[in-house]
């Protein structure tokens, strides 16, 4: 998955070419971040990292023997017996973003599936679907904070040295655990540089016209479950967008961007219950429930409730496409939120649980958002 990559320059430093800092000695990148934060403390560490012209695991990583450890997968190569270890912790926060959307839960690990490297994470609040082979580097971080408290993370990146999942200590988090699990995953080797790896390019769609639009239809209207749309799109060598465009506007329409703002405010009036998927190429991470408080800050449509954040910028919505499905459970409609390259980053559908048919009231909430 790309995304095309939008932050937020730090005032007062210069964006720099990237290849002026990456791989830099980490004293190095330790006083140009240092700097950074003194210019803008509020700057968030993607948004440094990108001004610096570097990925965000080479300002975590410049921190090894001060404020970071390195974490490291056993010999199996990947991260598994760290995240089953996870319920030991009690309540933390998790926290996946891509470059438009930032989603936030509080909550416990549990109910952790791992039948090869696709992990399941089903605990009620903390929802999480994770592609293990795209978590590559790990740190347990302790950040200064200014009132003289200490932030715990356990942060981890892909291949290119994107942040793919992190997850924070919270004051009924157990330490005595946590620091147990950190310990027992400690890297051999504590370098306190990074050096990012390139992921392969996607492979180039199919034009249109090779598209069997009656075919794809066919088999669309024949899914009962919505975790095969993806396995269908394969099948047809069709892009998702792709898709949408050709299958018909009984299946799929678009919206105006500003539906994901409408689509909030709605849920929070009429205390509908909504599902909220943010992806990145390795997690995604799920909301179930309420909405109630939705404020507006700058470009960022914000959910600031008790155990759920959702920040995501509106000006990063190229299209927003209503999508439906047929399922066991009758039909269910999807808001999905598309950028500029034409990648999907958040989705939306009602609130719902396996074997129930989807709220009427969330049906009205999308009958009543405006067509682009």
């Amino acid at each position: 998955m790309t995304l095309t990559p939008i932050f937020l320059p730090v005032e007062g430093l210069a964006v720099t070419d990237s290849e002026t800092l990456l791989g830099a000695p980490g004293a190095r990148l330790r006083s140009a971040w240092q700097d950074a934060r003194e210019a803008n403390p509020r700057a968030r560490v993607r948004d440094i990292a990108a001004t610096l012209g570097v990925p965000e695991a080479s300002l975590v990583a410049s921190l090894v023997g001060e404020t970071a450890r390195r974490l490291a997968p056993p010999p199996e190569g990947t991260f598994a017996a760290l995240i089953r270890a996870l319920p030991s912790l009690g309540e933390v926060m998790v926290l996946t973003r891509n470059q438009h959307c930032v989603h936030e839960k509080v909550g416990t690990f549990g109910q952790i599936h791992i039948p090869g490297h696709i992990a399941t994470v089903a605990n009620g609040e903390v929802d999480l679907r994770i592609f293990l082979n795209h978590w590559k580097h790990g740190f347990a971080v302790e950040e200064a904070l200014p009132e003289g408290k200490t932030r715990h993370s356990l942060q981890f990146f892909d291949a290119e040295g994107v942040a793919v999942h992190k997850i924070y200590a919270r004051p009924e988090t157990d330490m005595a655990a946590w620091q147990a699990v950190v310990e027992a995953h400690l890297a051999p080797a504590q370098e306190d540089s990074f050096a990012p790896l390139p992921l392969p390019a996607p492979a180039p769609l199919r034009p249109d016209a090779e598209i069997d639009v009656a075919a794809l239809r066919q088999d669309w209207l024949a899914l009962q479950d919505t975790h095969d749309f993806a396995r269908m799109l394969r099948t047809h060598k069709a892009g998702r967008h792709q898709a949408l465009r050709l299958v018909g506007e009984d299946l799929a329409f678009r919206l105006t961007p500003a539906a994901p703002r409408a689509l909030l405010e709605a849920a929070a009036d009429s205390a509908t219950p909504i599902m909220v998927f943010t992806r990145n190429r390795g997690c995604i991470q799920i909301h179930t429930g309420p909405v109630h408080t939705i404020k507006v800050t700058g470009p960022w449509v914000n959910v600031l409730d008790a155990r759920f954040d959702l920040h995501l910028r509106e000006d990063a919505v190229a299209e927003a496409w209503v999508v439906r499905k047929p399922t066991r459970d009758g039909w269910l409609t999807a808001v999905e939120l598309y950028d500029a390259t034409q990648e999907y980053f958040t989705l939306f559908f009602g609130g719902r649980k396996p074997g129930q048919p989807e709220l009427e009231s969330w049906r009205a909430i999308v009958a009543g958002l405006a067509r682009g």
